[in-house]
């Protein structure tokens, strides 16, 4: 069975492994079925630790009786890690989001992102056979 490539920007992962998020609860189901191949790169872990870290996360990791460890922990349980992927044609104008794009658009892969500098690529994507959504 092939599974189908996926690419989380670092706001659908705390999403799903810190905010619990309704609107994910089909995305963590699919994930521990196993329904996808979900790719990362060692960048996109490093933000993810990062932002664990940011003053307005951490009462919410307390909150929900998380540590940083926690997600971190999940974010490895779930993602695959590869090679950071070459610039792809489609450039967003926001840096800090490149690299999920270039990513999607190496591995072919489902973009979920709720990012606004993503979301209005939608269309340039979907020429490249990327389909960018805000959730499952």
């Amino acid at each position: 069975m092939t599974r189908q490539p996926l690419v989380l920007d670092t706001n659908i992962v705390l999403d799903l492994f810190v905010f619990k998020d309704a609107a994910s609860a089909p995305l963590k189901t699919a994930l521990e079925a196993g329904e996808f191949d979900w790719l990362a790169t060692p960048l996109m872990r490093d933000e993810l630790a990062r932002v664990l870290a940011y003053p307005q996360i951490v009462p919410r990791l307390n909150f929900y009786q998380l540590t940083a460890e926690n997600v971190l922990a999940a974010f490895d349980h779930h993602a695959r890690i590869v090679a950071v992927a070459p610039k792809s044609p489609v450039t967003c104008s926001d840096a800090d989001d490149q690299k999920f794009i270039d990513l999607a658009v190496a591995h072919e892969a489902l973009l979920l992102s709720k990012d606004q500098h993503v979301l209005s690529m939608r269309k340039r994507l979907l020429a490249h056979g990327i389909r960018a959504q805000a959730a499952m």
